[in-house]
């Protein structure tokens, strides 16, 4: 019989560390984690957005900032985590840039960075955080993937190649490091309802109620994947409900994705 945990426990006791959570998808991760009774580390680029959420969440929450562009940065955040809290349980990669262009659009700068935010920064930050896992003997990685990373869309070149390769990276640490009791676990998020998407797409010309308009092929139970939905699936993977997964890639998203063919409508 598996032994159900106590409401808000799931995480009692842990230090989680996510990046990229100011906002959106990494904020709910955030909250949702102290819930369920972690001691979190809010990462962002911005000190007053950081702070403000880590005092939203309670003594249970510090906040670090740096931008994880800048090599240095990553192991200064993981050795900042374990400076506030004593350890580090568990990693979400959440921080990205979502680059916008094709092959075209997408310039050596542009692709460098990108790559160093998306793929090269959730490296260093397991790799920083590999001793800290090992002294525990467990440590849990959650990397926040997109379903772009099987193909992308068209505008979204390099942000596709790295989520891609963030996938592969899940797969290879996990087979690496599975006997230390590290666990790498993958999400392919689909279309979220950030506000951050809310700006992006009333920017692109949509008017302000614009997720209410979408077609159900994009929708199918009628409103696009929140944040939270997210997060549950990150805690999910987080706790020890999790721990006999290693290696996975689950597609948050509506509907299947790979070999997905929606009717063909010619009018």
């Amino acid at each position: 019989m598996i032994q159900q945990a106590e409401p808000g426990a799931r995480l009692r006791e842990k230090v989680i560390l996510v990046t990229g959570s100011t906002t959106g998808i990494g904020e709910a991760i955030a909250r949702l984690a102290a819930r369920e009774g972690a001691r979190v580390m809010v990462h962002g680029r911005r000190k007053d957005a950081a702070e403000n959420v880590a005092s939203e969440i309670g003594p249970a929450a510090s906040f670090v900032i740096g931008d994880l562009a800048d090599p240095e940065i990553p192991a200064k955040v993981i050795e900042e985590t374990v400076a506030c809290f004593g350890r580090i349980d568990g990693l979400v990669n959440n921080a990205a840039v979502m680059t916008r262009g094709g092959i075209e659009e997408t310039d050596a700068e542009t692709f460098d960075r990108t790559v160093a935010v998306d793929l090269k920064a959730p490296f260093l930050l397991i790799r920083a955080a590999l001793p800290w896992f090992r002294k525990q003997g467990r440590g849990r990685v959650v990397n926040i993937g997109s379903i772009n990373g099987y193909c992308g869309e068209r505008s979204q070149f390099i942000y596709s190649i790295c989520k891609g390769g963030l996938m592969t990276l899940t797969r290879n640490l996990a087979d690496a490091h599975a006997e230390e009791n590290i666990h790498f676990n993958h999400l392919n998020v689909g279309w979220t309802l950030t506000p951050n998407e809310q700006v992006l797409k009333m920017s692109e010309g949509l008017p302000p109620d614009w997720p209410s308009r979408l077609p159900r092929a994009f929708a199918p139970s009628g409103r696009l994947l929140s944040p939270e939905d997210v997060a549950h699936a990150a805690v999910f993977f987080l706790s020890d409900d999790g721990s006999m997964i290693n290696g996975g890639v689950l597609d948050v998203e509506q509907y299947p994705v790979i070999g997905r063919n929606p009717p063909k409508q010619v009018s």
